[in-house]
């Protein structure tokens, strides 16, 4: 389905292993702090430097980064530690820029990797470079999309390439800054088992709290490796500061890290049990929060139900859902048995809610006044 020429990441005199650790400061403040940060990392012994010089940002006026003035302090970063160094490109302008400094690997951020005509642009000024590319994804959940950018890319010549998993966009009210939908990457895994995956826990989780926990799942599930944001003191960072981590705390959670190898067949990589339930976990989890979300769309039902002096079961509506949700679980291969039994069950909860919500503003209606 994918006709793409993916080969491992190679840096010169580096051995790349999993895990795979890239790390630094989410913005290349000033070249002290730049330098700082780096220096920490290395003596901890991380191999590869990440800083954003250019930050694309939500809303103008807030720090976009200090731009090309910061790319000699990532020269010196090499120069001065042996480090390779890494940064998001977005524009034909920031590749050559880049390039002309010694930048060893460039990413592309979500922003840019949801724009076709953006990342295509990249594609066309990295053409004929060697050098490693990580895509990110998307910040809407579109698997084709991902993965359209990762195939403009290697169309360009680039055969050293990595997704980068950093979470989707959702207005759902949740404990991540961005989703993980831990079920994207691993179909995408199943698509393009020779692509690696580094799960990027920094821009999931939006708090530094949780980074030890995401980097061990982005492990249970087998992905190559981590992009971490560590900065040499994260409270005084002028960007996403609460999801950053000192060098020594980031030494901590890469330590600690437990690494599962999977069972290898004969030609290709197979998942062990641990990690098929772990993946069954995850989807469990999306289930009950559309579960959840589903009851609050079934009171909003009731409550103008309610209002509008409608009966609760409306018997022709149940029936034509039910058969409705049969047929598209049996397109999907599901018995359709199964399938009966789920919804009925939904169903009658949803009749349970309603029916509460229905009691409660009748309950209130006719309450006497004080």
């Amino acid at each position: 389905m994918y006709n793409l020429n993916i080969q491992p990441i190679t840096l010169p005199g580096l051995e790349l292993k999993r895990p795979i650790i890239i790390s630094g400061p989410c913005s290349a403040e000033t070249e002290e702090q730049t330098l700082s940060t780096a220096k920490e990392l290395a003596a901890r012994g991380i191999r590869i430097f990440r800083a954003g010089i250019w930050k694309p940002r939500t809303r103008p006026g807030a720090f976009e980064g200090v731009g090309t003035l910061g790319l000699p302090w990532l020269k010196r970063v090499k120069e001065e530690t042996g480090m390779f160094v890494c940064v998001e490109v977005a524009t034909a302008h920031h590749v050559y820029e880049a390039v002309k400094y010694g930048v060893d690997m460039v990413w592309i951020g979500a922003r840019t990797s949801a724009n076709p005509f953006a990342v295509q642009e990249v594609a066309d000024a990295i053409k004929g470079l060697d050098i490693p590319v990580l895509v990110k994804n998307p910040v809407n959940p579109d698997l084709d999309l991902w993965i359209g950018a990762i195939e403009r890319i290697n169309r360009a010549g680039i055969t050293q390439i990595a997704a980068i998993h950093r979470g989707f966009s959702s207005y759902d009210q949740s404990e991540f800054r961005n989703h993980p939908q831990w079920q994207i990457p691993i179909e995408l895994r199943r698509r393009i088992p020779e692509l690696p995956i580094i799960t990027d826990p920094s821009h999931i989780a939006g708090n530094r709290e949780l980074l030890a926990d995401l980097s061990q799942e982005a492990m249970d599930l087998n992905f190559d490796g981590l992009i971490i944001e560590s900065h040499i003191c994260p409270d005084k960072a002028w960007s996403d500061a609460k999801q950053q981590i000192t060098p020594e705390r980031l030494k901590e959670i890469v330590d600690n890290l437990v690494l599962r190898r999977p069972k290898i067949g004969e030609d290709t990589p197979r998942v062990t049990l641990d990690e098929l339930r772990k993946q069954i976990d995850k989807l469990d989890d999306q289930l009950l929060d559309l579960l959840k979300e589903r009851m609050k769309i079934s009171e909003a039902i009731g409550k103008y139900k309610f209002e509008n002096n409608i009966t609760i079961l409306q018997t022709r509506r149940y029936d034509e859902l039910m058969n409705n949700r049969r047929d598209r679980g049996s397109q999907r291969g599901l018995d359709e048995e199964f399938i009966t039994r789920i919804f009925e069950s939904i169903h009658e909860e949803s009749i349970s809610r309603q029916n509460e919500i229905m009691n409660k503003a009748l309950s209130k209606k006719q309450k006497p006044q004080e």
